[in-house]
């Protein structure tokens, strides 16, 4: 499925090629400190397949909890999150910020990680949905 996005301000904007099957919710500490939120949503996309259309985003480097070096892509000047990915080896698949694409409505959530992190009132919402203890 073919999609585009941008940041908050249109600063920001790429085009992008993803399976609309990777659609996950995140309930990780890291997810919920970056988002101000009980979870993220991220659709995983292979890097060759996001294009930036507009001014680059700024990069963050963080250490998530499982170790892993996490790159956090985010606009310079309104601060929306805009990407994921990993260093090296790690690099690949890239994640995409839901809140970022245009085509949300049509990109359902299809499985979730980080649950043993869920808040309780937070993870009954998605019953169903599959999720995984061991992520």
């Amino acid at each position: 499925m073919k999609i585009d996005g941008q940041c908050h301000c249109g600063h920001v904007t790429y085009e992008a090629e993803i399976d609309p099957e990777q659609v996950t919710i995140c309930h990780c500490t890291d997810c919920q400190r970056l988002t101000g939120s009980p979870y993220r949503v991220t659709v995983a996309a292979a890097s060759d397949n996001i294009h930036l259309t507009g001014s680059p985003p700024k990069i963050y480097v963080k250490t998530a909890t499982s170790g892993r070096k996490r790159l956090q892509y985010f606009c310079p000047d309104c601060g929306s999150p805009l990407f994921t990915s990993g260093e090296g080896a790690d690099n690949k698949p890239w994640g995409i910020r839901w809140g970022s694409i245009n085509q949300r409505r049509d990109l359902s959530p299809k499985r979730q990680i980080w649950c043993r992190s869920a808040l309780p009132w937070a993870a009954s919402a998605f019953e169903g949905l599959p999720g995984s203890e061991a992520d």
